[in-house]
């Protein structure tokens, strides 16, 4: 009996081994968005798991001890880094100070800030900086994750670079169309900065006040953008998909203007078949809404 409970355990700690040393050839990726973008580059060269599940919060979300368990053992942990994920951050830093490698891709992509400059994590609703940021993954998952083809990514990495900027021309040629007089954008919290920087749109206000969908905002916040959407005479206001957008039209109602609700996918990648099942489709048919949200009489 003890030489069997001998070997037993040295299975175990075998079988533990392999899981530990596998984990050099696996990417792990906080937010849905930054997972699908990295699976666009990483292909079959290596495991990628994204925590975050579709039409989700990033704000919000949180994770299982397994997944926490798969954060400890990933070669590569790639997430935003300017606060966004704020249910999961603790478990990143545990790993990073544990000696997982890690992406903090947000902080890597020349990031804007808010009136209060805090910085804004929203990068990713320009594409010019998803375009330099699918470069920076590619040599992050070049340099730790074991056993990949460095060809292979390098390649990925520039087909998919390359369909970014048809992206970023298409937009472009489509926000081209809105009167300059009409981009002007509202929306639930503050998420279009650098789409807004980007394609030369002024971000009036949010009903939402601040970058995160945990703040609330109060009866003054409403009153002060329900007068500046009224003076602006903003046609639209735009909702997250994955929020309810209650506030939104509580706004549209203290406006006392005819004011349309109309959703985006701004921070969650949806379902497949319902409208954002990638970066790619995410930012099409954000382009679309908004252009015709803004060009509509």
């Amino acid at each position: 009996m003890r030489r069997l409970a001998l070997a037993l355990f040295a299975v175990a700690l075998l079988a533990a081994a392999g899981c530990s040393a596998g984990g050099g050839k696996s990417v792990v990726v906080t937010t849905n968005i930054l997972g699908d973008i990295t699976r666009a580059i990483v292909g079959d060269q290596a495991e990628v798991t994204v925590l975050m599940k579709p039409n989700a919060d990033p704000h919000s979300f949180g994770i299982s001890a397994q997944q926490a368990a798969q954060v400890e053992r990933a070669g590569l942990i790639v997430y935003n880094g300017l606060g966004l994920e704020e249910g999961m951050l603790r478990t990143v830093r545990t790993a990073e100070e544990n000696g997982v490698p890690s992406l903090p891709a947000g902080e890597r992509a020349n990031p804007i800030s808010y009136a209060d400059n805090k910085p804004d994590p929203h990068f990713w609703t320009d594409p010019a900086r998803v375009r330099d940021t699918v470069k920076t993954i590619a040599d992050e998952v070049v340099a730790h994750v074991d056993g990949v083809d460095e060809a292979v990514i390098r390649a990925n990495a520039e087909r998919y670079r390359g369909e970014i900027e048809a992206l970023d021309a298409m937009m472009a040629e489509k926000f081209g169309r809105i009167p300059r007089e009409r981009r002007k954008l509202v929306t639930n919290h503050h998420v279009f900065g650098y789409l807004a920087q980007r394609f030369g749109f002024d971000v009036v206000g949010a009903v939402i006040p601040g970058g995160t969908t945990l703040a609330s905002p109060s009866s003054s916040d409403l009153k002060a953008l329900a007068d500046t959407v009224r003076a602006a005479g903003v046609p639209v206001i735009f909702a997250d998909s994955s929020q309810p957008d209650r506030l939104a039209r509580v706004l549209a109602e203290q406006a006392g203007l005819h004011v349309q609700v109309a959703p985006l996918f701004s921070e969650s990648l949806s379902e497949p078949g319902q409208g954002a099942a990638t970066y790619l489709e995410m930012m099409r048919a954000n382009t679309e809404s908004i252009t015709t949200g803004l060009t509509r009489s």
